[in-house]
């Protein structure tokens, strides 16, 4: 006679694991002991072989519950209950996502109080920008610091108009802001790590914008290096255009209503950073020009510190009552009819016409907040809850890139008949070319679709589990690998090659095994099929997670069991023991 029980088991690692043949006990101080059957192995089961243990899809949207009362059985009384609360909720959800919209704002001040000087000085070399590698992470670092790629672009405009550098070095930039940008939607997916299988979702959702970025960037800068795609049809276009007697308006729709308690606050001059990059900084002081930051009399730095923390305190706050506000009114038939809206696919041959319909969406309420980093940063969440998608997600994110370059398109229009109207104009069509080209290229191709989704969907498996990765990949991808490219292309093209072109062979051999190894591992030597061979330190993330876990163990505030392996919502993967 045999029976199937389910156990949900704390974290796996060697030290609380035992092996006996085919059989693996786990000790912990709840269970005691459990014995577990797994498929014949050498090796103890780490968090890698756990993830293959969960479900097949888990970013397939989750079950809704529906325990709601129906409104024909409700009284009266419970009706204007219902009615109350519903419009209060309503209500502290609008107020949230204002204040969450301010903080954002605050933040990208506070990064430009901190970074501002520093990226005008950067800009400001010519014989930097000249090489188009340092120009790509000149274009990251300077948007992460100040965390707004219309800043970034802006002063590379302000720099053309001056003579510094030319439209055709300035491109490399523009692409390099383009993925600087997309910081803030990692901070706001951290804003979930308490739940893992929400944590898994937002942060694919953050990802794929990042990812979509970067395949772009490393198709069209070889691209644009050789060729000058881009310079060439912006200004074919530039030549074609009449003139224009600039009636056209910057719009404002979200800072008009944000910009009058931001700017009591703190205002901030993005002039300066202009001013710095065209050498005209010898009377600046200070970046500030009005608020009540200013009024304290701190110095930029000091101000910036303060603001930053501050923002980031908020932001926090913001984030974790958005999420529960949202999963409290996004329940029941509300919410599945919500996700059924935003999530539908038309059938037959319309279907590819949904994926572009979101791609309107995404870049008209883009144009309409003025920025890709409000939108993105906003669906994360929704992602993370299970209400959107992240195939849904992604075109929605190609849509901000576009939106992102209408703002710029008509501020450049509205500076028609000036001097620098052409070369205005022609960066904002560069920048809107570069996300249309990659729109083209990883959407509409189909199988190209699946990199930045799938890339995004892996990120999310190994933050779900190893929860410190987030981190360090955002301090790597934004801070570090910037950092050194940068550092070796000042060295020069020499030693860039040298140094790129074997780890570039290096990654690309790696990802050529990884596919055959899923694909077709028969093809390969036997030695080949898998990476047994190597350390662990080298094929898996479990030892440096033993090192993490060990620093949270110290943390005075840290949790029983840092996986939460008891929480009904945030179960670790599941294994089945037969017992004969």
């Amino acid at each position: 006679m045999s029976s199937s029980q389910t156990y949900s088991l704390p974290p796996v690692s060697e030290k609380n694991v035992i092996k006996n043949g085919t059989k693996f006990i786990q000790f912990d101080t709840l269970t005691k002991a459990l014995e577990i059957e797994i498929p014949v192995t050498d090796d103890i089961p780490t968090k890698d072989d756990i993830s293959k243990a969960e479900d097949d899809d888990p970013y397939k949207l989750p079950d809704l519950p529906d325990d709601s009362e129906k409104w024909e059985d409700m009284s009266n009384k419970e009706r204007i209950k219902w009615f109350i609360t519903s419009f209060g909720k309503a209500i502290g959800l609008l107020a949230l996502l204002y204040t969450f919209v301010c903080t954002l704002d605050f933040l990208s001040s506070a990064f430009r109080l901190l970074g501002g000087k520093a990226v005008g000085e950067a800009l400001s070399s010519s014989v930097l920008a000249s090489n188009p590698i340092a120009g790509l992470m000149i274009g990251v670092l300077s948007t992460v610091l100040v965390q707004s790629s219309s800043t970034s672009t802006t002063v590379v405009v302000s720099m053309i108009s001056a003579d510094i550098i030319t439209v055709k070095l300035a491109i490399p930039i523009i692409m390099g802001a383009n993925i600087g940008t997309t910081v803030t939607n990692y901070i706001v997916a951290m804003g979930q790590t308490g739940d893992r299988n929400h944590f898994r979702r937002s942060y694919a959702a953050a990802t794929v914008h990042d990812m979509f970025n970067w395949l772009n960037v490393l198709l069209l800068l070889p691209i644009e290096v050789a060729t000058g795609y881009l310079y060439r049809l912006s200004k074919a276009i530039i030549d074609s255009l009449p003139q224009s007697n600039g009636t056209v308006s910057e719009p404002e729709f979200l800072k008009a209503i944000t910009k009058p308690f931001t700017s009591f606050i703190v205002s901030i001059d993005s002039g300066v950073i202009a001013k710095i990059a065209q050498g005209k900084d010898e009377n600046i002081t200070t970046m500030m020009k009005g608020g009540v930051m200013k009024d304290i009399g701190w110095n930029d730095t000091n101000t910036g510190i303060l603001l930053l923390v501050l923002s980031l305190i908020i932001l926090c706050i913001c984030l974790v009552l958005i999420v529960k506000l949202l999963h409290s009114v996004l329940s029941g038939k509300i919410a599945k009819i919500i996700r059924r809206i935003v999530n539908a696919n038309s059938k037959g041959c319309l279907g590819f016409l949904t994926g572009l319909l979101a791609i309107l969406i995404g870049a008209g309420l883009t144009f309409l907040v003025q920025s890709s980093s409000i939108f993105t940063s906003a669906c994360t969440p929704l992602v993370g809850l299970g209400i959107i998608h992240i195939d849904r997600m992604y075109p929605m994110t190609l849509g901000a890139n576009i939106g992102t370059t209408g703002t710029s398109l008509l501020a450049a229009f509205a500076s028609a008949g000036s001097g620098n109207f052409d070369n205005t104009l022609q960066i904002a069509l560069c920048h809107l070319f570069f996300n249309l080209t990659g729109v083209f290229a990883f959407y509409i191709i189909y199988p190209m679709r699946k990199l930045p989704i799938g890339a995004a969907k892996f990120m999310g498996n190994v933050t779900a589990n190893y929860r410190w990765f987030a981190l360090v990949y955002l301090i790597s991808m934004y801070f570090l690998f910037p950092g050194i490219v940068f550092g070796l292309s000042l060295a020069g093209w020499k030693v860039l090659l040298g140094i790129g072109v074997p780890v570039i062979i290096l990654i690309l051999f790696i990802v050529i095994i990884n596919i055959i190894q899923w694909k077709a591992p028969g093809i390969l030597p036997r030695r080949l099929r898998t990476w047994d061979f190597l350390p662990i330190a080298l094929r898996s993330l479990e030892p440096y997670d033993a090192f993490f876990v060990s620093i949270n163990d110290k943390l005075p505030c840290k949790k029983k069991n840092i996986d939460s392996y008891n929480e009904e919502d945030d179960k670790p993967p599941v294994y089945v023991k037969t017992i004969s």
